[in-house]
């Protein structure tokens, strides 16, 4: 622990309040949603469509919006979109715990999903701005920070819902009021290099996004890292409860511990050990490579042997996390980079927007392989198909960088930064 101190006091004010942000930002937003559905359907009676959409919805005014977030902030100013965020969180929290009509809940559902789409593109400019030429060193420790929310977040919100789930809704919006009153006193306004570009017009703002063709290439090309990731909510789940059934559920939270766990306790290190190793490229190349290879221990295992799929779930979701924690600060470093330090909240924008898209087929693309292998009692072949888009994936970003799409990844960014 004294390491990730060290590490957060190195970083100007700015940048640790951002860290300290997101830390409150998870915690706060996983007390509450891996409880909602069961409130929706149980105090609720909500039938399981409704359900269904009231999450729905979320999601797509999320990752639907991150564009629109990242336009505004460039547009802006950084300060103003992340301070709405926090806001507009708050009243959708709190109307989660309070409202029971279905219309009602769609709205607060969407008002929390639209305020993620504000603050994140927002949050991870203004970290890349003020790091400066110390960005990787920056999203490293900042995932630290982003995890450990994600890893306390649920056990709170556990906690508290042993007396009311509106008690997890109103300490939830609690956390955004106290941080939308922090960042509107305490965070500098800032405004990326090339912010002028976003008063020239939205089209033509988007017109210079889209026309960064490297930039296209790599956001396609790490779709497949974002599906991969996703699975620790889908077939690792799966295949816990195909093999325990109903205990299946217990093995599921562990894998949530454990892949928050190894990004809290690894992450700086993972980041140290690559830099010193790999330039940006190569480290991308290696990290979705263990990604990918995560899912093969889950192929190799025999069928019916319980617990030893329980071991190999364990291996995958940790090789998994040490993969994820290698690729993500080196990941959002070229993002930066590959933008030219111009309009960076609106390419982290339409970065988000892309995964978003790619996760939701690579969700449909993976349930209905699922379904196929299971019917064939053939599990092994979701296991190979999630490896091989793994490697795919690190042999498409290997293919970018030797034909020199990323060189700019690989050049030391120069921090040009305007304050206001």
């Amino acid at each position: 622990m004294t390491g990730i101190w060290r590490q957060t006091r190195s970083f100007s004010a700015p940048v640790r309040l951002l860290m300290a942000n997101q830390f409150a930002i998870n915690l706060a937003f996983y007390m509450l949603m891996p409880y909602l559905a069961a409130h929706l359907s149980g105090a609720l009676g909500l039938a399981a469509w409704a359900v269904g959409l009231v999450l729905g919805v979320r999601n797509f005014s999320q990752q639907g919006m991150f564009l629109i977030g990242g336009t505004l902030a460039d547009r802006f100013g950084y300060k103003a979109p992340i301070t709405a965020g926090c806001l507009l969180r708050t009243v959708g929290f709190g109307l989660l715990g309070w409202v029971d009509n279905l219309p009602t809940l769609i709205a607060a559902s969407a008002a929390t999903g639209f305020a993620g789409a504000l603050f994140n593109p927002a949050v991870r400019a203004y970290l890349a701005a003020e790091a400066g030429e110390r960005r990787v060193d920056a999203f490293a420790t900042f995932n630290v920070y982003y995890q450990a929310g994600m890893l306390l977040g649920p056990l709170v919100g556990l906690a508290l819902l042993a007396a009311d789930f509106r008690l997890v809704c109103t300490t939830a919006a609690m956390v955004f009021a106290v941080l939308t009153v922090l960042q509107a006193r305490a965070l500098p306004e800032r405004r990326g290099a090339g912010a002028e570009a976003g008063r020239k017009g939205v089209l033509a703002q988007w017109r210079t996004v889209v026309a960064n063709r490297p930039f296209l290439l790599f956001a396609l090309a790490m779709i497949g890292s974002y599906v991969l990731t996703f699975q620790v909510y889908l077939a690792l789940p799966l295949a816990a409860r195909g093999a325990l059934g109903d205990r299946g559920t217990w093995v599921t939270s562990g894998l949530f511990v454990v892949s928050a766990a190894v990004a809290v306790t690894g992450q700086l290190r993972l980041t140290g050990w690559a830099k010193r190793r790999w330039d940006p490229p190569r480290a991308l190349v290696r990290g979705l490579t263990a990604m990918g290879l995560a899912f093969l221990p889950l192929a190799l295992v025999p069928a019916g042997t319980a617990w030893a799929v329980v071991g190999a779930l364990l291996v995958a979701v940790a090789l998994l996390a040490m993969g994820g924690a290698v690729v993500y600060p080196f990941e959002m470093d070229t993002v930066v980079a590959l933008s030219g330090n111009r309009l960076v909240a609106t390419h982290y924008g339409l970065y988000n927007t892309v995964s978003g898209l790619g996760i939701t087929l690579g969700n449909l693309v993976t349930g209905a392989l699922w379904d196929f292998a299971v019917r064939h009692d053939a599990l092994w072949l979701t296991w190979c198909a999630l490896t091989l888009t793994g490697l795919g994936c690190a042999v498409s970003v290997a293919v970018l960088a030797r034909g020199g799409r990323l060189d700019a990844a690989g050049r030391e960014p120069r921090p040009a930064v305007a304050k206001v």
